[in-house]
This record gives structure tokens, sequence and C-alpha cells, in this order.
């Protein structure tokens, strides 16, 4: 039996799908197969993903229906004992499916492998990590609090996922798309234990100008998702909702500040940090949210061409010093 299937959904994913496919051809490990889920796109997502002439790679196309119904799509098709999703934008570094396959042969109760991730821009330019900067064995095991308090997988295109375990919890849930992912990780987490592998492997591309109204629905789905979990969480742990909602609004004053440049995202980024300190202000003291704070205060304070200048300064001078992603080359 086939060892792994990789399900790639793609949507107008023309200028990227080949370079994310290339990074599972590289892959040291070699027992795989590659579905494009071409999701209604009206660009040239069919014709190039099916130029490819390595036989690995199959392509389907589907009316459009979102990145959640694409990946249901996939896994009623896949044929591996291991299941691993890829965003249409994103990359692999060459040992990504080899080192978590091995964790999973390691750990035969564990159900999910999944690694650090590294943000790049639309250019590939790779910046900071954004996981636990120290990724240990102690981030294995049952993360179902962890992952309660706090999405630090951070993006579908990370685990590795025995069958087993994809049978156990079904499908992805449309009715959260751009927060399925938590939600999914969070129903495995709940039957499952997971294994780390302690190396950056994603490369997660992010484009910059998003629309108000994108993060805006990022937020309430965000919020249906965190009322679902709470509803279906052990009473003994509800009390963590608190640091929930503290993660949650640091995390959108960052999305606001990331993602739109004008001074309304700035105050609604404000707003957010606000809101978080309020909750617990003890959070003040942590890096993150200092960090945070002289973000929205240097964006607050000058022009936007001299802010985004001096924090993509800030931000390059942090990568080249942190030897950290190294390990993800």
């Amino acid at each position: 039996m086939l060892e792994i299937s990789v399900i790639i959904p793609a949507y107008n994913a023309e200028s990227t799908l080949l370079e994310t496919i290339e990074s599972v051809l590289q892959q040291t490990f070699t027992d795989f197969e590659i579905l494009v889920i071409n999701d209604g796109s009206q660009d040239r997502t069919q014709t190039l993903a099916e130029g490819i002439t390595d036989p690995r790679v199959q392509v389907f196309t589907y009316p459009n229906g979102g990145v959640c119904a694409a990946r249901n799509r996939g896994i009623a098709l896949a044929k591996g004992k291991y299941i691993a999703f890829l965003d249409a934008d994103d990359l692999w570094t060459r040992d990504k499916l080899e080192l978590q396959w091995a964790a999973l042969q390691e750990n035969p109760k564990a159900g999910v492998a999944y690694s650090s991730t590294c943000l790049m821009n639309m250019n590939s330019h790779q910046e900071l990590p954004t996981f636990h900067p120290t990724l240990k064995a102690e981030w294995g095991g049952n993360l179902y609090e962890k992952l309660l308090v706090q999405n630090f997988i951070h993006s579908g295109s990370n685990p590795l996922i025995r069958r087993e375990a994809i049978a156990s919890v079904g499908e992805f849930d449309m009715a959260c798309a751009s927060s399925a992912d938590w939600d999914y990780w969070l129903r495995l987490a709940k039957h499952w234990p997971f294994v780390a592998v302690p190396k950056y492997q994603i490369l997660y591309r992010r484009s910059p100008g998003s629309m108000s109204s994108d993060v805006e629905r990022i937020k309430r789905e965000s919020l249906l998702t965190m009322d679902k979990a709470y509803q279906a969480t052990p009473p003994e742990l509800k009390l963590l909702k608190k640091q929930t909602l503290t993660n949650f609004h640091k995390y959108f004053a960052e999305l606001y500040l990331e993602q739109i440049n004008d001074a309304q995202a700035v105050k609604k980024a404000q707003k957010h940090l606000q809101e978080a300190l309020f909750i617990e202000p003890q959070i003040f003291w942590n890096r993150s949210t200092q960090r945070l704070a002289i973000r929205c205060l240097i964006k607050q304070i000058f022009p936007q061409s001299l802010a985004n200048y001096l924090l993509n300064s800030i931000r390059k001078s942090l990568t080249i010093s942190d030897p950290r992603l190294k390990s993800s080359s």
C-alpha cells in the first residue's frame, strides 16, 4: 500500500503551484502520491498541473467549493496510509515527509506528526519562525489543552496524519473555513497523541495587502471555532478560555498590522492589544506583547511608507542574526 498521500487544494494558484509541487517532488522520502484538487480555478492552474510528467502527480478538477471541500475531496481519493495537506502557495523543506514519517514509526500510538513553521513573503524571503523557538519532546503527547489555548501548529500545510486518525474525526468543517485547521487539530488532539519534529520544515507564504473584510471574516469564523471548541470541552478546561481569548486578540492585532496598510487597521490592532491586556494584564511583560506594542506605536507615529521601512529593516536584521533559520534549508 502507498505510504503517503499529499493533498494540494488549488484555486487560481498559477503563480505558486509549480514551486509548491516541486518542493514535494524533491522530498527525500519518495513513496507518495500528489493529489492536486483544482477547486474551480479560472487561471492556468489546471493546465500547469496537468503539464507535470511525474506519474505521482494526479489532477482532479471540481467546481469551486473552498479549501475545506477540496481537502475533503482529496481525503476521499487518497490511497496512502498517511495523509498530508499542502496549500498551493506554501513549501516544504526536503526532509519534511521523511522526518515526520519516521517520527510516527517511532511513536506508533501517535496519530499526528508536526514541525515548526517559518513565515516568508511572496518573494520567498524567509523571515522569523512563527513557532515555539525550541520545539522539544514535551510538545508531543496529549496537546489538546495547548491547542485549545492557541493554534501553534499554525497552518494546514504542517501535519502528517495517520489515515486511522483522519477516519476517526471525519471531514473538515466548511462552516468555519478560515479557521478549519485549528478546529481539525483540536478534534484530532481529543483522540490522538501528537509527536513533534524539532525542526522548521514548513515555509508558510503570506501575501500582504489583504482586504479588511477578509480579516473580519477570519475573525468571525475564529470565534465560531472557539465557541464550538469550548462547547465540547470538559468542564475542568473551560477556565482556559481566558487564555484563548487573550491569544485571539494578540493574533488579530498582529494580523491587522501585517495584512492591512491603513490607519484604521492600526486602530483596530491597538484595540485588540488593549483587549488582550485587559483580560490578562501580566502579558505586558511578555516579549511578544512588547514587540507588538512597539509595532503599533511605530505605525501610529510614522507615515505608512517610513513605518513599513523601519519594520522591514528590523525584521531583516533579526532574520539574519537568528541561527535557527539555518535548520530550514
